[in-house]
C-alpha cells in the first residue's frame, strides 16, 4: 500500500502482533556443510499449512541489495534469489502448499503507479550520475583521493516487469529451482508447489488472494489452514485480514531505519556524497584484505500474527447500543476500507488525513460516533455503501479546517524543538579531534596509565589525517555557512492550507479551475468514489476491471464528498489485461526502452512518433508540502489507451517469434514430487496426451512432476541428473462472473484462544515493548541468547507442547498421504 508509514504506526500501536523469527542455521561438521532438515518440527513452535511468496519482494533486494554489494550478473542474482527462498522455506516450513506468485500485467489502476516509480528511478539514476561526476571534479580539484571510476554497466532495476528478457529468464530458473528441491530436499516431497510467473496477469499478491478466496469456496477447503504470506508490502496486512482465515500470519524483514549505506562516490561509509571530502580510504586488516566489504548483518525476520491483530480490532472496534445486530467480522472489513483514504497504491489520500498525523484512530473515532446513524455497515463482502460512507466524510470534513491549522502548528513546533537541539548539542560538542595511546589526555590524578604506542608511524598518519579532515571541514563550512545556519530553506507551498481561502488555492493550483467551478469538482470526488468501490472490490473479489484508472494527481477534500449515493453503479464488463510488450509501453521512459523491440522502442523516442508526448524526457516532481523529492507527486501526463494501441498497431508486425512468445499470456504451473499422491494421476494425463482441462479429485491435490533430467540454466549450479518433479499448467477452480466471495469466517473454523491480557493493551499505549521469540509466550529467554537458535541449539521440542499455537499436527503427521485433512481442493489442469 502507499503508506510508507502504515507499518510503523500499526507496530507501534499494536506491539505483541510481532514476533522474531527463530531460524534455525546449518552446521558444519568436518569441514562439510550440513543443510537444516527442514522436514523436522518448526522451531517456531507451530506448524503452517500453506507459505505464499509475493516474489517481487524477493526479487528487488536481491537483485539491487541496498546494503551490500550487488551481485555481479544475473546468475549470481539467481542464486541471491534462490538462497533468499531457501531461508523463508527453512523458517516457515510449510507441509502442504507454497505457492510463488511474479507480479504479471497489472490492472490500469496500478500501472500508472508503476509507470510514475520507473520514470523516478530513470530521473534519479540520471541525476545521481550527474552528481557524482561534479562532486569527483570536485574533490579532485581539491586536491582529495577517489578510486578509479569504474565502467561497468549499469542494472536498470525496470526490467523486473512482465515481457522483459530478465523475467523470462527468472521463470526459467524457478523452474528448476523448483524441480531440484522437490527431488533433493526432504521438507519439500510432501507439498504442492504452484508457480504463477510473470506471464500470468496481475499482482502477485493479488493472484495469491484469488486463489485462497478460490480454495476458500470449495466445499472441502479445511477452515482450520494455516497460512503464511511473505512480503513487506503494508497492503498484505490488510489482505489477509479480508481472507477471514482465522491463522493468517505474514512473515517480512524486520524493519530497521537509517540503516548506513557507503558514499556513492568513494564508497566508504560515515557520509553521504555531498560531504565528500575524499580522503585515503582507511586500511582494514592487516594486509587491507577487508578493502571492498561493507559491513553487512545478515537481515532478520519477523511475523506478524494477524490472529492478534483481530484480537486488538475486536476490543477497539466494539460498539455498544447499536440499532442493528454488532457483527465483528463486518466491522473488520469497514476498518480495512477506512485504512484506504490514507493511502493505497491506486489512490491518493485525502489531504487532511495523514497516518503520522493518527488519521486512521480519527476515522475509527468517527465511524463510531456516526455509526448510529448510518444504521448499519460501510460495507459487505467487498460492495461499499455509499451513502453511509458520506456521513463519514462529511465528518471528517467539518474537521479538515482545525487539521490543516494543527499540521502547520506541529510542523513549526518540531523545527523550534530541532532548532533548540542543534544548539544544545553544539553547545556540548567537544574536540573535533583526541589522539589515542600515549598522546591520550589523562585526568588530572588518575590512576590510569596511557597505552602505548605499538605503531608510532601509523598513529602519527592518522593523526596527521584527522588534522586535514577537520582543516577540510572547515574551510567547507565557510563556504557552506548559509546550508549549515539554521534556517533551512522551505520548500515553496502556495496552496498554504492552514490559511483562510485553502479550498480555492487548493483547486486552482493543483487543478487549474476555481472552486466555484462545481462541475469539476463533481467530476473529481466522482473517480475518486468509483476508485473506492473498485479498490475494496480489488481486495474482497478480484479485478473488477482491467481499463479503470483515477485520472487526476490529487484527490478531492473530504468535505467535496456531497450527494455521492447515486455517483457510481457498476463496472464495465469483459474487460481485458494489457500484453507483456503494451504495458511495457505504458510505464517504461524511453532510458528503458532497450528492454523493447527496435520499432517499438522507437515510438518512445523519434519526435514524429504519435506517441512521443507520453516519454517526457524530464518532468516536475510537485512536493505537495512534504519535504523531498520520493514523497512528492510525479506530473507525467497520463497514457491514452486508444492512442497507444492504435501506434502499436503499426509495429506489432515486426515482432519476432520468440518477441511473440514473451507478449502472450501463460498458466499457472503446479508442481509434485514422486512421493506425492498426485503424481500418478499426473503421470496417466501425460499418457492420455490430453490437451482438455481435467479437474483432479480432491483428495489427491498435493503436487506435480517430470522425471526427465533437468539441465542448470545457471552455469554455477549443477544438473539435476536424478528429477523427481512433474509439472502441469493449472487452473483455479472457476465460478460464474456475478458470483460473490463471501467475506466470512467459515463454518467450523476454530477461532485461536486469545492471548492478549489486559497489560498488553497498556503497554501498548505507555511502556517499552520486548520481542517475543517464538510463538509460545511462555517460552524460557534467559537461558539462551538468538545465537544459540542460529546456530541449533534450542530447547527440545517437547518442552513446549501444548502453547497456544501448538494445536497443529506435527510434520510427521503429514508425510507418506496420511493427513488428507483439508488438501488444496478440486484444481483445474490442462
Amino acid at each position: 500500500m502507499g503508506v510508507p508509514a502504515f507499518f510503523r504506526w500499526l507496530s507501534r500501536k499494536y506491539p505483541s502482533i510481532i514476533v522474531h523469527c527463530l531460524e534455525e542455521k546449518s552446521k558444519e561438521c568436518s569441514g562439510v556443510r550440513v543443510p537444516v532438515d527442514t522436514s523436522k518440527p518448526n522451531p517456531n513452535e507451530v506448524e503452517f499449512d500453506n507459505l505464499y511468496l509475493d516474489m517481487n519482494g524477493i526479487i528487488h533486494p536481491c537483485t539491487h541489495p541496498e546494503d551490500k554489494p550487488a551481485p555481479k550478473n544475473e546468475d549470481e542474482m539467481m542464486v541471491a534469489i534462490f538462497e533468499y527462498m531457501d531461508r523463508l522455506f527453512n523458517i516457515v516450513r510449510p507441509r502442504r502448499v507454497l505457492y510463488m506468485a511474479i507480479d504479471g500485467v497489472a490492472p490500469r489502476a496500478k500501472m500508472n503507479q508503476q509507470r510514475s516509480r520507473r520514470f523516478r528511478a530513470s530521473k534519479e539514476g540520471v541525476e545521481l550520475a550527474e552528481e557524482k561526476h561534479k562532486m569527483r571534479e570536485e574533490v579532485i580539484q581539491r586536491g582529495g583521493y577517489l578510486p578509479p571510476e569504474e565502467i561497468k554497466e549499469r542494472f536498470d532495476s525496470n526490467c523486473i516487469t512482465p515481457g522483459t528478457e530478465f523475467m523470462n529468464n527468472l521463470a526459467k530458473c524457478l523452474r528448476y529451482y523448483i524441480a531440484d528441491r522437490l527431488s533433493n530436499n526432504p521438507g519439500w516431497r510432501n507439498i504442492t508447489v504452484f508457480l504463477s510467473d510473470a506471464s500470468v496477469p496481475g499482482e502477485g499478491e493479488h493472484k495469491i488472494m484469488d486463489f485462497i478466496r478460490r480454495q476458500r469456496a470449495q466445499p472441502n477447503h479445511d477452515p482450520n489452514t494455516h497460512h503464511c504470506l511473505c512480503g513487506a508490502d503494508a497492503d498484505l496486512i490488510m489482505l489477509g485480514l479480508a481472507t477471514h482465515e482465522p491463522n493468517f500470519t505474514i512473515i517480512r524483514e524486520e524493519f530497521k531505519p537509517n540503516k548506513p549505506r557507503p558514499c556513492s562516490l568513494c564508497g566508504q561509509m560515515g557520509h553521504e556524497i555531498k560531504d565528500c571530502q575524499g580522503m585515503a580510504k582507511e586500511k582494514k586488516g592487516e594486509h587491507d584484505e577487508f578493502a571492498d566489504s561493507i559491513p553487512v548483518s545478515e537481515q532478520e525476520f519477523i511475523f506478524i500474527r494477524l490472529s492478534i491483530l483481530r484480537e486488538y480490532l475486536e476490543r477497539e472496534l466494539t460498539m455498544a447500543s447499536l440499532p442493528f445486530p454488532y457483527d465483528f467480522e463486518r466491522s473488520v472489513d469497514d476498518w480495512v476500507f477506512m485504512c484506504f483514504f490514507v493511502g493505497n497504491d491506486f489512490l491518493p489520500h485525502l489531504p487532511s488525513l495523514e497516518i503520522r498525523e493518527g488519521a486512521i484512530d480519527r476515522l475509527v473515532g468517527i465511524y463510531k460516533d456516526v455509526v448510529h446513524k448510518t444504521g448499519g455497515y460501510l460495507t459487505e463482502s467487498g460492495f461499499v455503501n455509499l451513502e453511509r460512507v458520506e456521513l463519514i466524510m462529511q465528518a471528517v470534513g467539518v474537521a479538515e479546517d482545525n487539521i490543516f491549522k494543527k499540521r502547520k502548528e506541529d510542523d513549526e513546533g518540531f523545527k523550534r524543538r530541532m532548532k533548540e537541539k542543534k544548539k544544545r548539542m553544539k553547545a556540548e560538542q567537544g574536540p573535533a579531534y583526541l589522539p589515542t595511546g600515549q598522546f591520550a589526555p589523562q585526568a588530572i590524578g588518575g590512576q590510569g596509565r596511557p597505552h602505548a604506542i605499538e605503531n608510532a608511524r601509523h598513529a602519527a598518519y592518522e593523526m596527521r589525517m584527522q588534522g586535514m579532515n577537520q582543516h577540510n571541514m572547515d574551510s567547507r563550512g565557510m563556504k557552506r555557512k548559509a546550508e549549515d545556519s539554521d534556517s533551512e530553506p522551505e520548500p515553496e507551498d502556495n496552496v498554504r492550507l492552514w490559511e483562510e481561502g485553502w479550498k480555492q488555492r487548493y483547486y486552482k493550483t493543483k487543478f487549474d479551475v476555481d472552486v466555484t467551478d462545481d462541475e469539476f469538482r463533481k467530476k473529481v470526488v466522482k473517480s475518486y468514489v468509483e476508485g473506492l468501490c473498485w479498490v475494496l472490490r480489488y481486495y474482497y473479489q478480484g479485478c473488477a476491471s482491467w481499463k479503470w484508472y483515477f485520472p487526476f494527481h490529487y484527490a478531492p477534500f473530504a468535505s467535496d464528498f456531497k450527494d455521492i449515493k447515486n455517483m457510481f453503479t457498476d463496472f464495465e464488463k469483459g474487460t481485458k489485461p494489457f500484453m507483456p510488450l503494451e504495458q511495457l509501453m505504458g510505464v517504461f521512459p524511453a532510458a528503458s526502452g532497450n528492454f523493447l523491440p527496435t520499432s517499438w522502442r522507437a515510438l518512445m523516442s523519434d519526435p514524429d512518433s504519435s506517441i512521443i508526448d507520453f516519454y517526457p524526457d524530464d518532468f516536475a516532481i510537485d512536493l505537495n508540502g512534504k519535504k523531498y523529492a520520493w514523497q512528492g507527486v510525479a506530473l507525467l501526463p497520463f497514457v491514452d489507451e486508444r492512442r497507444l494501441r492504435a501506434a502499436l498497431e503499426q509495429v506489432y508486425p515486426d515482432l519476432t517469434t520468440d518477441e511473440s512468445k514473451r507478449n502472450s499470456l501463460g498458466s499457472d504451473v503446479v508442481f509434485v514430487a514422486k512421493s506425492h499422491p498426485l503424481c500418478d494421476f499426473i503421470i496417466e494425463l501425460y499418457h492420455a496426451e490430453s490437451h482438455e482441462g481435467t479437474e483432479i479429485p480432491a483428495e489427491l491435490c498435493h503436487g506435480t512432476m517430470f522425471f526427465l533430467p533437468v539441465e542448470s540454466p545457471i552455469p554455477m549450479l549443477r544438473d539435476i541428473s536424478q528429477n523427481s518433479a512433474v509439472g502441469i499448467k493449472f487452473m483455479d477452480p472457476q465460478y460464474k462472473e456475478d458470483y460473490i466471495f463471501k467475506a466470512v469466517v467459515l463454518p467450523g473454523a476454530k477461532i485461536p484462544n486469545k492471548v492478549l491480557k489486559p497489560h498488553d493493551w497498556e503497554q501498548s499505549n505507555h511502556r517499552p515493548w520486548r520481542p517475543q521469540l517464538g510463538f509460545n509466550p511462555n517460552r524460557q529467554q534467559a537461558h539462551l541468547d538468538q545465537s544459540g537458535f542460529r546456530y541449533g541449539h534450542g530447547p527440545s521440542q517437547s518442552q513446549h507442547r501444548g502453547g497456544p499455537y501448538s494445536n497443529a499436527p506435527p510434520p510427521s503427521s503429514y508425510h507418506q498421504g496420511n493427513f488428507h485433512r483439508g488438501q488444496p481442493s478440486s484444481y483445474s489442469c490442462k
